[in-house]
């Protein structure tokens, strides 16, 4: 008897546990769905890890798109440094709560593979949220000095001993290094590397004639190619730009195997922030791309609005680490 009253005892103790754990999980699950529907706030910091560029440009747009949708605050803030590195380890050791998210380029997605240690780890770190916007291709451009019309006018002048060409990225491992790594094994030149901190100071150097040549990306380089201040010789698309329709592809301008995309601009939050504020992010990021106004700022930089959610981007993103580290190697580019 004795036995029984005990474990009758212990199975209403165990019972009034198990109710209470539930309710408790209850309470929990409910006060995440409440938070994620009040969400946000306050201000919301949106880090970018480049200087001026594309990545910046994105997430201004964004950035003030969303503050008008969701009647708070997005306030951007620069942190360049390492290709992308320090601003996207600060966002990994933010806490998870939906106020402090990342905008970077494809470049986070090269990182593993070029750094021997990151700080964090972008599959384990990082949640994706949304991929906000992509650029189609690259535009291969030189200052106005150099005596190249041509691709091919390029590679033979790069193929001379003394050219000393140089063409600068907005960093070591950028995608628009490897693009000019991948250029300079196609093609059989040398021209030298000079990595900046961004895109902006890249773009400005070669606007000055510090560096003679570089990939460009779309946003940043449009209105100085259509200023006459840079020139524009190939593509890296499988078909013209419509927005310079007189440029041909690498294909046409004689460099083949150099079909190069021009990469993503994604939006990511710290690891174990509540799904149902990841949700939200990326459904007013869907929304704003969806504004007409949105549309024509992200068509002029050449830029196509995406807005995928975070159970497509992710394994995109995942893809896209694999795609990179295979490119990484073929260009020879040894981690640091």
């Amino acid at each position: 008897m004795r036995v029984a009253a005990n474990r009758t005892s212990m199975a209403m103790v165990a019972g009034v546990w198990h109710v209470g754990f539930a309710l408790a999980v209850a309470l929990t699950l409910l006060a995440t769905g409440v938070s994620a529907q009040a969400y946000p706030t306050k201000p919301v910091r949106v880090i970018v890890p480049f200087g001026a560029g594309a990545p910046d440009t994105v997430a201004r747009l964004i950035g003030q798109q969303l503050a008008s949708q969701m009647s708070q605050s997005f306030v951007v803030e620069n942190r360049p440094g390492a290709n992308g590195v320090i601003g996207t380890d600060a966002v990994a050791k933010a806490a998870p709560d939906g106020y402090t998210v990342l905008i970077v380029s494809a470049s986070m997605a090269v990182n593993p593979s070029i750094y021997k240690k990151l700080p964090y780890d972008v599959q384990r770190d990082l949640v994706p949220v949304t991929n906000i916007c992509s650029t189609e291709a690259l535009i291969l451009g030189v200052h106005p000095s150099v005596p190249a019309q041509s691709a091919r006018e390029l590679i033979a002048l790069a193929r001379k001993p003394d050219s000393n060409l140089s063409y600068g990225s907005p960093g070591v491992g950028n995608t628009l290094h490897l693009a000019g790594e991948l250029f300079n094994a196609r093609a059989g030149t040398k021209m030298v590397h000079v990595p900046y901190k961004g895109a902006g100071p890249a773009i400005t150097a070669l606007i000055a004639n510090e560096i003679q040549v570089m990939f460009l990306t779309p946003p940043l380089s449009l209105p100085h190619i259509k200023a006459g201040k840079l020139r524009a010789l190939a593509y890296t698309g499988k078909r013209r730009a419509s927005f310079l329709p007189d440029v041909p592809t690498m294909a046409e301008a004689g460099v083949p195997n150099m079909e190069i995309d021009g990469g993503w601009h994604g939006m990511f939050v710290p690891a174990n922030t509540p799904a149902p504020i990841v949700a939200r992010l990326a459904a007013e990021v869907k929304a704003a791309l969806g504004v007409a106004l949105v549309q024509e700022r992200l068509a002029a930089l050449g830029l196509e609005p995406i807005g995928t959610p975070p159970e497509v981007f992710k394994p995109f993103v995942e893809q896209q680490i694999k795609a990179f580290a295979e490119m990484v190697k073929l260009a020879g580019i040894q981690p640091e």
